[in-house]
C-alpha cells in the first residue's frame, strides 16, 4: 500500500519549453541553472537579483511577483525569501495546472527536486520526499565517488549494441541484458580494455542470432 505523501518519480524534458523563476537569491540562480543545463526557455523574475542570477544572461524581469505571473509557463520556481509570496504562487499554479516547486517548502509544492549524479548522460537521483535534503546530498556524494567514467564508457558499448538489436528487427526487451551486465565487462573497461569489453559484447549479440 503507498504511503500518504509517496510521490510518482518522473524525469521531465523541459528542452524548449518556459520555464519561470521567481527570486533573485543562490538558491533562484542555482535552479535556474539547473533549468537552462536541460535547455529549458527560462525567465526570472525578482525585486533584487543578485549577480548570480544576473550572470546566467536569461531575460530577468526587476520586481516584484504579481498574480498572473505565471500564465503562459510549463513550470515554476518560487524561490524567493517570502513564504507568503512562494504559497501564492503554488496556490496560482494549483489553479492554472502549472506544475510548482517551492524551495525548502515541500508543503508548497506539485513537484520536488532530488538530488542528481549525473556521468554524461547517465543520471541518478536521490529524493526524501523533501524531509531531508541534507541526507539526499549527502547519499549523492557517496554514489558520485563510485561512479567513475567507466561507466559511460560501458553506456556507450550497451547503446551500441541495443542498436544492432534493433537493426536487426530484434526486441531488444528480451534480451538478457543482466546477464551480460553480470559478466566481466566493466572490470575490463577500468582495467582500460574497452576493446576486450567490446568483444565480450559481440560475443553475447552473436549468441542471441544464433
Amino acid at each position: 500500500m503507498p504511503v500518504e505523501g509517496d510521490q510518482y518519480p518522473v524525469n521531465l524534458i523541459v528542452a524548449g519549453r518556459r520555464c519561470l523563476v521567481v527570486g533573485g537569491g543562490s538558491v533562484a540562480a542555482r535552479k535556474a541553472a539547473g533549468l537552462l543545463a536541460c535547455g529549458a526557455e527560462v525567465h526570472v523574475i525578482a525585486a533584487s537579483p543578485g549577480p548570480q542570477v544576473t550572470a546566467l544572461g536569461v531575460p530577468v524581469e526587476r520586481r516584484p511577483y504579481r498574480a498572473g505571473d505565471i500564465d503562459g509557463y510549463r513550470l515554476v520556481i518560487a524561490a524567493t525569501d517570502d513564504s507568503a509570496v512562494n504559497r501564492a504562487i503554488f496556490e496560482a499554479g494549483e489553479a492554472a495546472g502549472v506544475w510548482v516547486n517551492s524551495a525548502d517548502d515541500p508543503a508548497s509544492c506539485s513537484f520536488t527536486l532530488p538530488s542528481v549524479v549525473r556521468r554524461g548522460p547517465i543520471m541518478v537521483t536521490v529524493a526524501t520526499g523533501g524531509r531531508s535534503p541534507a541526507l539526499a546530498a549527502w547519499l549523492r556524494d557517496r554514489i558520485e565517488a563510485g561512479l567513475g567514467p567507466e561507466y559511460e564508457v560501458l553506456l556507450s558499448l550497451l547503446a551500441e549494441a541495443r542498436e544492432a538489436i534493433q537493426a536487426s528487427g530484434r526486441s531488444t526487451e528480451q534480451a538478457d541484458w543482466q546477464n551480460v551486465l553480470d559478466s566481466d565487462m566493466l572490470e575490463l573497461i577500468q582495467a582500460g580494455h574497452p576493446d576486450l569489453a567490446r568483444e565480450r559484447l559481440q560475443t553475447w549479440l552473436s549468441s542471441l542470432s544464433g
